[in-house]
């Protein structure tokens, strides 16, 4: 008789693999998950799922998952480890930040957030809050808040693109959804304007599959955004196809803008860019006539200290397009009714945080809430604005995925203490005085796109348990907040949190999950009624105050990354691997499969200018000195003065007694966080000098 097949089908969304906007349908047998499909009714992905979530399931039972609290016993990175018990871990150290409290104030412990972000983020913001820390140190600085924080200063809030109503042309600035996943707006919602005749055109250093099916596809020089923007917006000008109504009655500072762009000529804007003139013409024709248009912007415009002046012309392209929060354009999200998130994270218990954190004392730009890893590895070496003595690290892996990564390993031998929480024992954690195993996608409750301004929220049930001591980080912070702030603010049971976040729906979790989302109203041309949140009510292109943040009054065009010279003649950049997560889950077989080994990308002419064959082992090197091995990509998708490296590698195949061979290939170990952009703090992390060579002659 043929056995009886009883399946039981659980509806979530992915997390822990990117932001986490694709809608799941994860069958169970017998209390374990035998297969997960996309969800055809999900919102966004609407039933696609990329190779990432379907190989999710492999990390659950991974033998090398970590599975118990461990205390260090030998030197950093021996990889010598006790186990301990949960009441030892937090006891351990809730004493150790209580200790440095007293003895150096509570904005000497930091607390550290990187890759993906649910929930576990705005709690460990509370558990700072709380505890009286200002400093909660994030990579937003090369990841969405240049682009938020930017867009609060111009126009009054954050544009992001509106993929659910229809354009008629769509711009990829930096971005590429189908790789990525940028900021939950996925790939499908793109796709399907693109099948119903949406225009295409696209921005990027490479030649991609998008690039592909554009219109127009502008291989810029990296880190060369800010003067194609400005050529754009001068042809817009020139030509008068500018929304003369709005630019009149909402826009400050447009003859002043403007005047300065006029500048630059086309052929000087054209030499900076790699652009030809031609097409940058083309392309400020399509976008100002194809109203709506929408700028889809990815965080690769961030990853350079130009970043404030990349996103502010950018911003002024959707100004005096009129594209400004209208459907079909770049718009003002409205949350669905859910608790606040300055209410949700304590913001009013450390009313002085603006002024204390980090970056703060080195004249940022206001309102930047993380603090930079660059300033950040200042105040734990240097003692500037003060010292920090020990840190809190969740979601994260600093020394492969910050700016110069031996800056990184020294400011990590250089703490009092250091308590790393994840799934697997990775380079940075081979650092840690405790390491603790936490729950990851599936076995915990939680809600994906709270406080990130895209006007929804997701609900990720819990489909299985974790292994019996590995504890969802929600649960770690609630427990170490009873220990080391009020107890009341804090829970009995932790998933009361998620109820917290809630409780002005009316809904329960298990409500909320049975929904599968909840949305913000549908409210476009909100300024109309309001004006714009800025100081003049419009939106204000020029900004006389920026000296005091380290920047112009006006973008500069002629500022790049860097240089090229005889001795590095090459510009280096990067790109993500769609099969994995910054530098997460290279220990999944079923992902090493698809993506196997660290690769650069090179150009055939410049490949046989440097006696380099396609799969040769490569050095790239940059003038800090330092220098990589990555294999040869031969593929004319890449400029002849551009390489391509990738990020995010080390090899948990290695021994971790050799750390993983985290050196190796690491991308950051050619990028420098020596002079910092003052604006966000951020590194130049693409557009960098390098030179290549291989690594030996081939067949030898």
């Amino acid at each position: 008789m043929r056995e009886e097949q009883n399946f039981e089908e659980i509806r979530t969304h992915c997390s822990r693999m990117d932001h986490g906007g694709c809608g799941l349908i994860v069958r169970l047998k017998k209390g374990e998950i035998v297969g997960i499909r996309g969800n055809p009714e999900a919102p966004l992905s609407r039933g696609y799922i990329c190779p990432k979530g379907i190989a999710s399931i492999e990390k659950l039972q991974h033998p090398k998952r970590l599975r118990f609290p461990m205390r260090r016993i030998d030197k950093r990175g021996a990889n010598r480890w006790k186990q301990i018990s949960w009441e030892e871990a937090l006891k351990i150290i809730s004493d150790k930040f209580l200790e440095i409290k007293d003895r150096y104030g509570a904005r000497s412990v930091c607390f550290c957030q990187g890759m993906p972000k649910g929930l576990e983020h705005f709690v460990l913001i509370r558990l700072a809050n709380l505890f009286g820390s200002p400093n909660v140190v994030a990579v937003q600085d090369v990841c969405h808040a240049p682009r938020e924080i930017t867009g609060l200063h111009l126009c009054g809030f954050y544009p992001v693109v509106d993929f659910r109503h229809k354009s008629r042309l769509i711009v990829l600035w930096g971005s590429n959804p189908m790789a990525t996943n940028e900021e939950g707006a996925t790939g499908k919602l793109l796709l399907e304007q693109l099948r119903e005749g949406t225009p295409l055109v696209t921005v990027d250093p490479r030649k991609t599959d998008m690039s592909k099916r554009s219109k127009i596809h502008l291989q810029l020089r990296p880190g060369s955004d800010t003067a194609l923007a400005l050529g754009i917006y001068r042809v817009i000008v020139e030509e008068k196809l500018y929304d003369e109504d709005f630019v009149k009655q909402w826009v400050k500072g447009f003859e002043a803008f403007s005047d300065h762009v006029k500048s630059y000529s086309l052929e000087e804007i054209s030499s900076i860019t790699w652009v030809p003139s031609e097409q940058i013409i083309e392309t400020a024709r399509l976008y100002a006539t194809s109203k709506p248009a929408a700028i889809h912007w990815g965080n690769a415009i961030e990853q350079n200290r130009n970043n404030f002046d990349t996103v502010r012309s950018l911003i002024a392209l959707m100004a005096i397009c009129g594209n400004l929060d209208i459907p079909g354009g770049n718009i003002q999200p409205l949350d669905p009714p859910i608790t606040p998130l300055g209410k949700f994270v304590r913001a009013s218990k450390i009313p002085e945080k603006p002024k204390e954190m980090i970056h703060a004392h080195f004249g940022t730009i206001p309102k930047l809430m993380t603090v930079p890893p660059a300033f950040f590895r200042r105040a734990v070496l240097e003692g500037k604005p003060y010292e920090v003595r020990a840190v809190y690290m969740q979601c994260t892996n600093p020394l492969i995925t910050w700016a110069d990564s031996e800056l990184t390993e020294k400011t990590l031998k250089s703490l009092d203490f250091l308590v790393v929480s994840d799934v697997f024992l990775t380079p940075t954690a081979l650092y840690a005085d405790i390491v603790l195993p936490a729950a990851t996608q599936f076995e915990f409750n939680d809600i994906g796109h709270y406080g990130l301004g895209h006007g929804y929220i997701l609900a990720r049930p819990k489909v299985v348990d974790p292994p019996l001591e590995c504890w969802p980080d929600m649960k770690i912070l609630n427990e170490l907040g009873k220990l080391i702030t009020d107890p009341s603010e804090w829970y009995d049971n932790y998933e009361e949190l998620l109820e917290e976040v809630l409780k002005p729906t009316g809904l329960t979790y298990r409500e909320f999950a049975e929904r599968g989302y909840l949305a913000g109203e549908d409210k476009f041309l909100k300024y109309r009624n309001d004006g714009f949140k800025t100081p003049s009510g419009k939106v204000e292109l020029v900004m006389p105050q920026a000296s005091k943040w380290g920047a112009k009054p006006l973008p500069d065009a002629r500022d790049l990354p860097d240089t090229l010279d005889a001795s590095f003649p090459l510009l280096l950049t990067s790109a993500k691997d769609k099969f994995y997560l910054h530098s997460s889950y290279r220990w999944i077989s079923g992902l090493r499969k698809l993506s196997d080994r660290p690769y650069v990308k090179i150009n055939p002419e410049t490949a046989s200018r440097y006696g380099i064959q396609d799969g040769d082992e490569v050095i790239v090197e940059t003038r800090n000195g330092k220098r990589i091995i990555q294999t040869a990509e031969l593929t004319d998708s890449v400029h002849p003065l551009v390489v391509v490296a990738s990020y995010g590698w080390w090899f948990p195949e290695l021994e971790a007694e050799r750390e993983y061979g985290w050196k190796i290939a690491n991308y950051n170990m050619l990028t420098s966080a020596l002079e910092p952009g003052q604006t966000f703090g951020t590194c130049n992390m693409r557009g960098i000098a390098c030179r290549i060579a291989p690594l030996k002659k081939h067949g030898v």
